[in-house]
């Protein structure tokens, strides 16, 4: 018997063959200030049920991994101060009873344990700088290696190493997927300097990607880099500035190993004037309606 608890709306569903696309809640908890946080979790799960689809949030609520929740559950995640929690943290969470945000690995794991198979997010969490000596890696990329699920996303942060994050993806057998094209976006902007192997052009063909390698019985999930509307991107001049300011600000505070991210992202935050928030709202706006499609073409296919 699974541990996972699926709400109603998201199990009949499943049942019916009606799109469903997991969202993860440490963006929430975690990425996005108070109460923009909220409004936007709202807004997004409001934008898959005017899609024809049903919003799948994961979270873990007292103990008890959800997929799916209340709109006071989702309060609950944005407005309190609950833990993020990654697939190691859960079984800590559940023994203790309390609550906390799933992250890209957990909010996978957990979706695909309730037969979620797309997943939209904002950016993949990769290989950090520096991790031939740090050993940085996300957990995002292995438990992608073996959890069958679709994420979409637009791509990496450009504040990791995205040609080491690319190597992991290929020697762990997880297919990226650049849709409608052949270069890897880098989350703020719509490109970074690396080509990608395989292009879709729709949903449709993600559908059949997925379908064949079920068919081939692999357990692998796979990435659908989907970079961000032209008109919508940050200013690459400005973006490169200020990571640039960023970098060498925590090299000169000494910033070493996890504290690495969360200082260059609070830097950026505060000296990008909003506008990294407002990419950040706007891609992951993009990825949903992208992941909807998906969920619709793959339902179709049931």
């Amino acid at each position: 018997m699974s541990i996972v608890a699926v709400s109603d709306e998201v199990r009949h569903a499943l049942e019916t063959n009606v799109p469903v696309v997991a969202l993860e809640s440490t963006i929430i908890a975690h990425g996005l200030p108070r109460p923009t946080n909220l409004d936007s979790a709202r807004a997004w799960e409001s934008q898959i049920r005017h899609g024809g689809g049903v919003p799948a949030t994961v979270a873990v609520i007292d103990g008890v991994p959800r997929v799916g929740l209340t709109d006071a559950e989702l309060e609950l995640i944005a407005m309190s101060d609950v833990p993020k929690a990654s697939v190691r943290d859960i079984p800590v969470l559940m023994g203790q009873g309390l609550s906390g945000a799933t992250t890209v690995a957990s909010t996978a794991y957990i979706a695909h344990q309730a037969g979620v198979r797309v997943f939209a997010t904002g950016g993949l969490g990769g290989v950090h700088r520096g991790a031939s000596t740090s050993f940085d890696e996300s957990a995002d990329i292995p438990i992608l290696s073996t959890t069958a699920i679709t994420v979409v996303s637009a791509g990496v942060k450009s504040i990791l190493d995205i040609a080491a994050t690319l190597e992991r993806c290929e020697t762990l057998s997880i297919p990226v997927l650049g849709y409608q094209t052949s270069t890897f976006p880098a989350f703020w902007l719509r490109e970074s300097a690396y080509a990608l192997d395989w292009k879709v052009d729709g949903a449709g063909e993600v559908a059949a990607i997925m379908a064949a390698r079920d068919a081939m019985g692999l357990s692998s999930g796979m990435v659908v880099a989907n970079p961000i509307p032209a008109h919508q991107q940050w200013d690459p001049t400005t973006h490169d500035r200020i990571l640039e300011q960023a970098l060498v600000a925590a090299d000169d505070h000494h910033i070493r190993g996890h504290d690495v991210t969360p200082f260059l992202l609070a830097y950026i935050q505060e000296h990008s004037g909003g506008e990294s928030l407002r990419v950040n709202l706007d891609l992951v706006t993009h990825n949903v309606s992208v992941a909807l499609e998906i969920a619709t073409q793959w339902a179709k296919r049931a």
